[in-house]
């Protein structure tokens, strides 16, 4: 599960061997709340120096962290010049989300025709947490990020493809720095729980079709809602920068 706060890292933490491998994992976590917070913004250019003497730490925990970003995709390496967070592209945004649909609708079909749908199972915890009178919602949009991310891959992993499974949790990395973004207006949250409940009802009632439709619909409206978001926050990101 992604993390609820960024990582304190003290400068007084003594980076002993046995420490290395926890040490580089907190900056690493630290780095990316930064960039996915946008205390870090789309095309900023920085070197390890900077981060060094922000976080308190030697240069090894953050060329460990910023390697792992690079190979995630949060980050460029520029030859004599540090790094830079990757420009924005929402294209290639787009095409995530894109291949998203199509995982979620080939899984759904895939799962709706199985003939052991295991409702006591991964679908069973699902309905615990989606199927629940209002009063019962969880209003908290960091959460509620996190449990909407848990919904669209346990679907996948319900229909047993495992290949399948690990290319959609590839993508979900991929594009959760701004879909997280869709948990930070009320209005979503409500939404977002009955639009799940609707796909789940059909999922279980083995209505693929209407699964499959519903569940476009409501990527593609958490695509254009996250995409209006995003814009208005690197716009306000960067009049407070000028400012």
């Amino acid at each position: 599960m992604m993390r609820l706060e960024s990582v304190q890292v003290s400068p007084a933490i003594r980076q002993t061997p046995a420490l290395a491998g926890s040490l580089a994992d907190q900056v690493y976590q630290r780095i990316k709340d930064d960039l996915f917070d946008f205390r870090m913004l789309p095309g900023e250019r920085f070197t390890e120096a900077d981060l060094v003497a922000r976080l308190g730490v030697s240069r090894t925990p953050v060329r460990l962290g910023l390697v792992r970003l690079e190979r995630e995709g949060f980050v460029l390496a520029r030859p004599r010049s540090g790094w830079q967070v990757r420009p924005f592209d929402f294209e290639r945004f787009e095409a995530l989300y894109d291949v998203r649909v199509v995982l979620e609708q080939a899984a759904v079909d895939k799962l709706c025709a199985r003939q052991n749908m295991d409702e006591t199972g991964i679908l069973g915890a699902l309905t615990d947490v989606w199927l629940v009178p209002p009063p019962q919602r969880i209003l908290d949009g960091r959460l509620v990020a996190q449990l909407d991310e848990a919904f669209h891959c346990s679907l996948v992993a319900a229909a047993g493809n495992p290949e399948m499974a690990q290319i959609h949790r590839d993508v979900t990395e991929k594009i959760r720095i701004v879909r997280r973004l869709d948990f930070t207006k009320d209005f979503r949250v409500d939404a977002t729980y009955d639009e799940h409940a609707a796909i789940l009802r059909a999922v279980l009632s083995r209505r693929a079709d209407e699964a499959a439709r519903m569940l476009r619909s409501h990527i593609e409206m958490s695509k254009a809602e996250v995409r209006k978001i995003t814009l208005h926050m690197l716009h306000e990101a960067r009049e407070n920068g000028a400012g």
